[in-house]
């Protein structure tokens, strides 16, 4: 909670976690505010979590509709397992007269007289109940009666004195259908709350939820994801590194391969994040699983986030290599989730990285791959910030985090589809290369802050019995290339007896 937000009794909460969070704890009483956005977007589900919030505290509320049925209201509400039991529902609707055409005059019931009668009989409706927490559904009825700016902005600004006397938390909702330019509720409300829907070309749509403005309060700004599911609204609040921050030791944590961590200089420090850069085939996952499995060994937990390989092959293909995850899952040492990275946004993904580190107190955290990720997340820029925000996070948890990513290409001059060498701590490079007629591979360590590492390239190999790396290759040049020259008096070839 940021310092000058109020203490919870003072504030009323939205009864929607991740929104709480972003506002600062929720939102400042009797004050009037609005909540918009694009039909299908979850402003009813939200008006419906904030006055079960309210009722759940003894707060009388009210939810005043007119645009709903009060069937439709409460048929939302069940397909959320919902009860609307302690919030009044009062279902506005037009007079009768206005159904039969024969009695439809506009001299004798002009927009004037339309405005005033639906005016008051909110007020009615208000001083009948009299609630603490007030839901007016939708703003885009009044805004058509008024027939203009002036006269809608009067009405609003009349509604928001009325009940700022009565000591009423009003949360308003407009659906945008009528003129989305108008901002004319901006202007007069205490805090604005924008959602949106975006429908990728791929996909599930996504959601998102921004707050534009909070007058006195500082939120958390930018856009943050949500879903809706049985149960109302998921929000997934930004992650802001700075604002988490642990103490721990920077040990060395081993891989269990000790070729490897005489590579790496005795391991990778806790609370550091390694890139695992390769070719398709050349054993990244594997790479990035020998360090969750020496992480169980040394009694701690570990989590696997797949978002390319399918996990029953995983599972077959490591129990190959002497790698049982699926018993190792089930002693609850580790966690696998399968990444669609079609239906998850990037933020729900963060949600649950964060879930596992700050709730089950996950220190070893491997995601495969990064070109998974980046399907879920297309805008290459965005990418690298999200994916620095979650890094810089799981560091300062005292997480070791390692990631895959998979270059365009097999030998020669490679790329990646995303540059995030810079923002790892530590990166490893894999490579194939040609010798004595044979596809062979190769591992070296590139860079690595924490510490001293190995310069050299060691050959490896993938068995029956998992990953075995060889002495450093000395009588070799241009190994990275993939074509290498013979220029030493023995190969230094792991299984050649001349080496």
């Amino acid at each position: 909670m940021t310092k000058n937000a109020k203490t919870p009794a003072m504030q009323a909460v939205f009864g929607i976690t991740g929104l709480d969070d972003i506002l600062a704890g929720g939102l400042a009483r009797d004050r009037l505010y609005l909540l918009e956005g694009n039909p299908g977007t979850g402003k009813t589900t939200a008006a419906m979590s904030f006055l079960m919030a309210g009722a759940a505290q003894g707060e009388t509320c009210l939810y005043i509709t007119l645009s709903e049925t009060e069937e439709e209201l409460r048929d939302t509400a069940r397909s959320h397992e919902w009860s609307l039991e302690g919030i009044d529902i009062f279902e506005l609707v037009p007079p009768e007269s206005l159904l039969d055409e024969q009695q439809q005059q506009s001299l004798l019931y002009s927009s004037d007289l339309e405005l005033g009668e639906t005016t008051r009989m909110i007020i009615d409706a208000v001083d009948r109940v009299g609630p603490k927490r007030v839901v007016i559904d939708s703003l885009s009825e009044i805004r058509l009666l008024a027939q203009g700016s002036l006269r809608y902005r009067r009405q609003v600004l009349a509604l928001k004195h009325y009940f700022a006397r009565r000591g009423t938390t009003v949360l308003l909702l407009d659906d945008l259908t009528t003129d989305i330019n108008d901002k004319t509720v901006h202007s007069v409300a205490h805090g604005v709350i924008q959602l949106q829907e975006l429908a990728p070309e791929y996909g599930a749509e996504r959601r998102r939820v921004r707050v534009i403005k909070y007058r006195g309060r500082r939120f958390r700004g930018g856009f943050h994801d949500f879903t809706i599911k049985t149960g109302g609204l998921e929000v997934y609040p930004r992650i802001v590194a700075s604002e988490h921050r642990t103490s721990f030791e920077r040990t060395a944590m081993s891989s269990g391969v000790p070729g490897l961590d005489a590579l790496l200089g005795g391991g990778v420090e806790r609370g550091s994040s390694a890139l695992i850069l390769g070719p398709a085939g050349t054993g990244k996952s594997l790479f990035a699983i020998n360090f969750a499995v020496a992480a169980i060994a040394r009694g701690e937990k570990a989590a696997l986030f797949i978002f390319d390989e399918e996990l029953g092959l995983l599972y077959d293909r490591m129990k190959s290599l002497g790698i049982d995850l699926e018993a190792m899952q089930a002693s609850g040492n580790l966690i696998v989730e399968q990444i669609d990275a079609a239906e998850l946004s990037p933020g729900e993904f963060a949600a649950r990285v964060r879930h596992c580190v700050g709730e089950q107190q996950i220190k070893t955290v491997v995601i495969d791959s990064l070109n998974g990720y980046q399907a879920a997340m297309p805008q290459e820029q965005f990418l690298v910030l999200h994916i620095h925000e979650l890094l810089q996070y799981l560091n300062r948890q005292g997480a070791s985090t390692y990631l895959t990513v998979a270059q365009h290409g097999l030998v020669g001059d490679m790329k990646a589809p995303v540059d995030v060498t810079y923002l790892a701590d530590t990166v490893i490079l894999l490579r194939y290369f040609e010798a004595l007629g044979n596809v062979r591979r190769a591992v070296s360590v590139i860079k690595k802050r924490a510490g001293g590492h190995e310069k050299t390239i060691r050959e490896f190999e993938i068995g029956e019995d998992g990953l075995t790396l060889g002495e450093p290759l000395s009588g070799f040049q241009g190994v990275l290339r993939g074509v290498p020259n013979f220029v030493g008096q023995g190969s230094g070839l792991m299984g050649d007896a001349s080496a």
